[in-house]
C-alpha cells in the first residue's frame, strides 16, 4: 500500500498559533495573523508540492474566503499539486457545478478534487439563502451528486427530485478527467449518501477504534450499493525530532487559549447540529487549559492525549477538526501505521503555521514512511529520493 498526504491552505488566515473557525464560530488568533493573500498561499502550495503531499483542501464557509476562486488563482503558482476544493450544494446548482468542475479541470490539468460539505449548520446556510433543515440537506446532496454524476458521464439529465429539479441538462464538453468526489459525515443519511455516490470518505481524527467501527460501517453501507470506496483521515499534525519538543509546542499553543474564547466557542459548538462536531467535543468534554494533558488516563485535566500521540486540544478553540498527531517523527509515523492498518489510506493534515509544519512533516515524517514502502513522492521518479534514509533525529 502506498499512502496519499493532503495539506491544508489556511484561506481564514495563519498565524504560528491556533486560528480558529468553522461550525458557525468566528475566526480567532492572538493576532499574529498571515493574511490568506495568494501570495502566501501559493508559497505554502509550492512548498507541499515539492514535499511530496498530493493536494491541498480548502475549507469552505463564511469565516473563509471562497475556495473555487482562491484554488483557480493558486493553482497557477503550482504545477502538479492538486485541490480538494470544499464547496456546499445548496448554493450552487448542480449543473453549474459540473459546469465549474469541468472547466477548472481543463483550465488546471486535471488538478480538481471536490469536497462536498453538506453543511451542519442551519443558522450559517439561512445566511446563504438556505432554509432547509439537516435531513433535508442531506437528502438534496443526494440529489445533487446523482444529477452531478450522471453529467459528467455525458448524460442527459432530466430530474424532479424532492428538492431538485432540471430538465434536458448536459454538459457541452466533460472533464477530463472526472473528479473524484469526497464526502465526511456521521449522521445515517450522510453514510447512505456517500454509499452511493462517493469515492473517498473523509472522517475527522478519532481514536483508532472509533474510526474503525466508522470504517466498517461505511463499507457495509457501500456493499449494498455493490460499491467500494477509499477511506480518508482529516488531522492536524505537530511533528519534531523528539517527543519532548513536539508535546512542549502543543503546551504552547495551548498557552495562548483564552478561557474566554475557550468558553465561548465551546457554547457556540455545542449548539451545533452536527454529528461530527458532537463526537469531536465528546472527546475532550471541554478540556483544560492547565497543560496538554499527554498522559493518557490522567483525569480530567491531563485528559486531552486521548490515544497515545492523538491530542484533541485545537477543538477546544477551533470548529470542525480538532485532532493533532503530537510526537517525534517515529511516534507519529507509528500512529499513522495504526490508522493505515484498518484501512485509512489518505490522510489531510495540517498544522500551524502551515508552511512551516509542512517543512516538519514532510522532512521528518515522510522519508520513515517511505523507507517502510507506504510511501513514495508522487512527483519524482528517482528511487533515491523516495526511499531516502530520514535523517538522524
Amino acid at each position: 500500500m502506498s499512502l496519499t498526504f493532503h495539506w491544508f491552505l489556511p484561506t481564514n488566515g495563519d498565524s504560528r498559533d491556533v486560528v480558529g473557525g468553522g461550525h458557525g464560530t468566528p475566526a480567532t488568533s492572538s493576532g499574529r495573523d498571515r493574511p490568506p493573500t495568494v501570495a502566501y498561499l501559493s508559497q505554502i502550495a509550492r512548498a507541499a508540492e515539492d514535499l511530496g503531499f498530493v493536494g491541498a483542501l480548502t475549507p469552505t464557509g463564511a469565516w473563509c474566503e471562497d475556495a473555487w476562486l482562491t484554488t483557480a488563482m493558486v493553482s497557477r503558482h503550482t504545477e502538479r499539486l492538486k485541490f480538494l476544493v470544499a464547496f456546499r450544494p445548496g448554493f450552487v446548482s448542480p449543473t453549474l457545478a459540473a459546469q465549474m468542475a469541468s472547466t477548472f479541470q481543463r483550465q488546471s490539468g486535471g488538478r480538481l478534487l471536490l469536497n462536498v460539505v453538506t453543511g451542519g449548520e442551519s443558522h450559517e446556510q439561512r445566511a446563504y439563502g438556505d432554509f432547509l433543515d439537516k435531513d433535508d440537506r442531506y437528502r438534496r446532496t443526494g440529489e445533487f451528486l446523482r444529477i452531478v454524476r450522471e453529467l459528467w458521464r455525458g448524460g442527459t439529465v432530466d430530474l424532479k427530485g424532492e428538492h431538485l429539479r432540471v430538465e434536458d441538462a448536459r454538459l457541452a464538453r466533460l472533464p477530463d478527467p472526472v473528479p473524484e468526489v469526497y464526502f465526511g459525515g456521521s449522521s445515517p443519511l450522510a453514510g447512505e449518501v456517500a454509499a452511493k455516490y462517493v469515492d473517498a470518505y473523509l472522517t475527522w481524527g478519532e481514536p483508532p477504534a472509533q474510526v474503525a467501527d466508522k470504517i466498517a460501517w461505511i463499507r457495509g453501507l457501500a456493499a449494498k450499493e455493490d460499491r467500494t470506496l477509499r477511506f480518508g483521515i482529516r488531522l492536524h499534525v505537530i511533528t519534531r525530532d523528539t517527543s519532548q519538543a513536539a508535546w512542549a509546542e502543543a503546551d504552547r499553543l495551548l498557552a495562548g487559549f483564552d478561557p474566554e474564547t475557550v468558553r465561548s466557542v465551546q457554547a457556540g459548538l455545542a449548539r451545533s447540529e452536527s454529528e461530527g462536531q458532537r463526537r469531536m467535543l465528546a472527546l475532550h468534554g471541554g478540556g483544560s487549559l492547565s497543560r496538554s494533558g499527554h498522559r493518557p488516563g490522567e483525569g480530567a485535566s491531563g485528559g486531552l492525549e486521548i490515544h497515545p500521540n492523538l491530542w484533541a486540544g485545537i477543538g477546544l478553540v477551533r470548529g470542525g477538526a480538532g485532532t493533532a498527531l503530537v510526537g517525534s517523527h517515529e511516534e507519529v509515523a507509528a500512529l499513522i501505521k495504526e490508522y493505515a492498518a484498518l484501512g485509512i489510506e489518505e490522510f489531510v493534515l495540517s498544522g500551524y503555521p502551515h508552511l512551516e509544519e509542512a517543512y516538519w512533516f514532510g522532512e521528518g515524517v515522510l522519508p520513515r514512511l517511505a523507507a517502510d514502502g507506504l510511501w513514495s513522492h508522487p512527483f519524482r521518479t528517482d528511487a533515491a529520493h523516495s526511499a531516502q534514509v530520514p535523517f538522524a533525529s
